[in-house]
Parts: structure tokens; C-alpha cells; sequence
């Protein structure tokens, strides 16, 4: 890798890049030097809001206010950036007016509301031929689902809705006037066939919408308009700053990880839980469930969402321990489930609280704790929440292995590899090894490098040079591996036989 520059901006004793990522639970800006190294991070919270059982909404002119808050205190602390680039969550929604104004609350990708619309459609011709076509499972997660819902159940205000877009299009028209959106967001609406680079036609007329009320659909290398006067004052940047659209959180954790190499994966646990791989060309046929997103230039991020990520273990956290995975008190209970032996003597959780995207595709899904006897206390029902989260995933793991091919490696990502027994489990479970990366923040890192290429302070996002540095390794265990491999089958089978007994939402 070539650093054309000494520095991102000529004669700037402190230059450096933002990978601005809105999630759902945050927003955060994280400034990186010209190599991709780390400089800061500032963060602010995201409110979710639960209208009814099932709906998960956010305020979008909230999330944007955080946006800005959140960028002016970054560029407060260390000057006015060379560039930004964009990550976001996928699947978000939102209807907006004539005036550019929204009419809906941002629906984000836990909404379950569409699950009765999700399932009638997934189970017709016409649902896998949109899946075959778009690379996104049928599922409420959707746009193409979100829109067909509000059409049918919200008719004033899909009639008045000009144009639908995501959370990140609509801070970006806000900020710059450009109704666009990135090929890998697109990628994930449900509505898009990324092979053919055009929207959907059988898709859109089941959602019922036309290709002019959707953004249009640029790389994420497209270089946006520069910000006027007041737009500079409010994220705090300058009249030189290059901002750059950037792409989903899920392809830019592949690229920010540097895992964008056959053989490689990535295990993702945030908020929510994710298991990629990178593929060069166009994909082949998919396995029931996986999907297919286009990041750029022939690669495509493989694999499968969960609902099932960290937010379970905050919902264990809180309800049975009464504080935050983070509160300083858990080191207790996480000592004390490292002294229970790995599966937690015969304690076996499903986690499915919020339904499940991959593996399961069910959104009616719901979690238990099985087998449970007069031996097992906290500490068992602990462990087993955590394995349970990452049993589900090993089954996302083995559909890729079986669809694109087998990995030899996975790289750990998100906020649970802040607890290093958490992350021997997943090296025990998939019985490879798992490494763990200086940063946590990838998806923000992989925006920083589009980024520092659409600069010309590096010339491949994807040099071998740009990979961040291992932080530790965790080497499976063989025994402890085949134990894994019985619980998963015993994981599959309670599943079965519980599947009837769900009910809708």
C-alpha cells in the first residue's frame, strides 16, 4: 500500500478521516489517521421507541440531531476533518413528504409488523423469485415488506409519501440535497437486483411503488455535494471536507476487519448478530435464509443477520442480574460462569426473544431455557445465554460453509469480545480459531478507508498492509468442540419441536 501524502490535508499537524456509523443503538463518528490507524471516537445514544409488542421505531429528525451533535463534538476535539464517510444499519424505512419532511417514524430492522405479510409472501412463488433476484430473505426486516405493510395498514400516509428511504438517505438529502443511495443499502431493501443494477420491477409492484419514489442508486465512492454554509456550521466541518456516501455497516465490517479473503469470516455480536463472508463475482445460487449484498466492484458480502445478537444478553443481564453487561458489577457473575463447565451442565437456551432472521427466518420464533434441574443456578443460566447466542450463529456459519465454502478462520467483531471467555466459546463452538482485532469499530473503519481512497491517501481499501493488527487469539478446544457439535444438534431439536407452539405478535 502507497501513501500518496504525508498528510490527508497538506500542511495539517492533526489530519484525519471520520467513519461516521449510524446504528440503531448509536451513532458514532471515529477518526482515523491516512494509514487507517485509530485516533478517537465520540458516541451518542439512539432512542428506540415500541409503539406496540413487535414495532421498533426511532424518531428520524432525533437520530439526525444526534448525528450532528456527535459530529461537531468530534471535529470540536480534534479540527475539521479531510473526509467523511458513511456506514449505516440496513433495512431502516422511512416515508417522507413533498416538502422532504418525514410522515413516518424511522422503522427500523427489528420491526416485526409485516411478520403475517412476510410469511404468506416467502412461502409463494413469488417471494423466492424476489429472493432469488434481490440477494435479501423475505422477511419484516425489509423494506420491500415495511412498504407493502404501510400500503395496506397506513394508506393516508403511503399516499402521501414521495419517496421512501432509509436513515441514512434521509441525513444525507437533509444535509446535501442528494436523494441518493449506495449499492449495498440498496443490496438490502428487498427491491433491488444488484446483478442487473436496477430496482426490482416484480418487487416494486408488490410493494407497490415506482423506481422514482425510491433514491437512486450510486457507489459508494460517490462524492457528495459540498456542504454550504450552513450545513458546515452545523457538523462543525470545513469548506474543503469531502464527504463520501460510504456503504451498510454489515459490508463495511468485512472490509474495516480486512477480512475480504477466501477462507476468511467474520462474526459479528453488537446489538444485533451477524456471520459474513466476502465472495469475488457474482455469487451462485443461495442457500435458504443467506443473503446477498454488493459492497463494490465484483465483491459481495454472503452471509446471515440474527436478531439475536448482544441486546439478549442485556435482556439476561437485566432481568436476572438487575444491571448492564457493562455495569462494573457483572465481573462477578462473569467469574462465576467461567467456573460452570461448558454446556452449562445440560442447560440449553434458545435465543429468540425478538424472533430470528438467519438461521431460523421465523419471526414468530420465541426463546426458552431447556432442562432445567434443581442443580443449575445464575451462574448456569449465564453461560448458557451465551452459548445459546452463539450456537445459533455456528448454524449460520455451517449454511455458508456449505453454500460458498468452508472457512479456516473467523475474525471476532462487535462489543462481545470486550469478554474473552465469550470469545473462546465461539473458538470451542466453531472449532476453528478466532482472533480478535485492536478495534471494535470496523464497520466505521471500513468507511474510513472509502474514504481515505476517494482522497488518494491510499490506493485499495483492501492492501494487506491496511489490515488492522490482531489483538489475541483463541484456539478451539477438540473435546470441547465435539461436546458443542452434540448441543447443537440438541439446540435443533427442541427448536423442532417447539416451532409449532409460536404464536404471532
Amino acid at each position: 500500500m502507497q501513501i500518496k501524502h504525508q498528510s490527508c490535508i497538506q500542511g495539517s499537524p492533526r489530519a484525519y478521516v471520520l467513519g461516521f456509523d449510524l446504528g440503531t443503538s448509536s451513532v458514532k463518528a471515529v477518526a482515523y489517521d491516512c494509514g487507517g490507524g485509530l485516533i478517537g471516537k465520540v458516541a451518542g445514544a439512539c432512542k428506540t421507541h415500541v409503539a406496540q409488542p413487535g414495532w421498533q421505531e426511532q424518531d428520524p429528525d432525533q437520530v439526525v440531531a444526534t448525528a450532528l451533535r456527535v459530529m461537531r463534538k468530534m471535529t470540536g476535539l480534534h479540527g475539521r476533518p479531510a473526509a467523511v464517510a458513511f456506514s449505516s444499519a440496513m433495512h431502516s424505512l422511512i416515508a417522507v413528504d413533498a416538502a422532504g419532511k418525514a410522515i413516518s417514524p424511522c422503522l427500523i430492522w427489528s420491526d416485526q409488523r409485516s411478520h403475517a405479510m412476510a410469511e404468506e409472501l416467502g412461502a409463494s412463488g413469488e417471494g423466492r423469485s424476489i429472493y432469488e433476484a434481490t440477494g435479501t430473505p423475505v422477511h419484516p426486516m425489509s423494506p420491500l415488506l415495511k412498504i407493502a405493510w404501510m400500503r395496506v395498514y397506513q394508506p393516508e400516509v403511503f399516499s402521501r409519501a414521495v419517496r421512501f428511504e432509509g436513515i441514512k438517505e434521509y441525513l444525507v438529502r437533509r444535509l446535501f440535497g442528494e436523494a441518493v443511495m449506495d449499492e449495498s443499502l440498496a443490496s438490502a431493501t428487498g427491491l433491488y437486483d444488484a446483478q442487473e443494477r436496477q430496482w426490482f420491477g416484480p418487487a416494486l409492484d408488490f410493494s407497490g411503488i415506482s423506481p422514482g419514489q425510491l433514491p437512486a442508486v450510486v457507489s459508494p465512492f460517490h462524492q457528495l455535494a459540498r456542504l454550504d454554509a450552513r450545513g458546515r456550521r452545523q457538523t462543525g466541518t470545513g469548506p474543503d471536507t469531502l464527504f463520501v456516501l460510504g456503504a451498510s455497516d454489515g459490508c463495511l465490517s468485512n472490509l474495516g476487519s480486512g477480512v475480504m479473503r477466501s477462507g476468511e469470516a467474520v462474526l459479528t455480536i453488537g446489538t444485533s448478530a451477524a456471520m459474513r463472508v466476502m465472495v469475488t463475482g457474482a455469487p451462485g445460487r443461495l442457500l435458504p435464509g443467506l443473503f446477498r449484498y454488493l459492497l463494490y466492484d465484483g465483491k459481495w458480502i454472503v452471509g446471515g443477520g440474527s436478531n439475536s445478537g448482544a441486546v439478549i444478553y442485556e435482556w439476561f443481564a437485566r432481568s436476572f442480574l438487575g444491571m448492564l453487561p457493562s455495569s462494573p458489577r457483572m465481573k462477578a457473575h462473569q467469574l462465576a460462569m467461567e467456573g460452570v463447565a461448558p454446556g452449562a451442565d445440560g442447560l440449553l437456551f434458545l435465543p429468540h426473544l425478538l424472533g430470528e432472521r438467519a438461521p431460523l427466518w421465523n419471526a414468530r420464533a420465541r426463546g426458552c431455557f431447556y432442562g432445567i434441574g434443581p442443580g443449575h443456578g445464575l451462574p448456569h443460566f449465564h453461560r448458557s445465554v451465551l452459548e445459546g447466542i452463539l450456537l445459533n450463529q455456528f448454524l449460520t456459519g455451517r449454511r455458508i460453509s456449505d453454500c460458498v465454502a468452508p472457512f479456516e478462520v473467523l475474525f471476532a467483531d462487535g462489543g462481545f469480545t470486550r469478554l474473552d471467555s465469550w470469545v473462546q466459546m465461539a473458538a470451542d463452538i466453531f472449532g476453528v480459531p478466532v482472533y480478535t482485532l485492536e478495534s471494535e469499530d470496523s464497520a466505521a473503519r471500513g468507511a474510513a478507508l472509502l474514504a481515505l481512497r476517494s482522497i488518494g491517501a491510499i490506493d485499495d481499501p483492501e492492501s494487506e498492509s491496511l489490515r488492522p493488527p490482531v489483538q489475541k487469539r483463541f484456539l478451539p478446544d477438540g473435546e470441547r468442540h465435539a461436546s458443542y457439535l452434540r448441543q447443537v444438534d440438541k439446540f435443533q431439536q427442541i427448536y423442532a419441536r417447539l416451532e409449532s407452539t409460536f404464536e404471532g405478535k
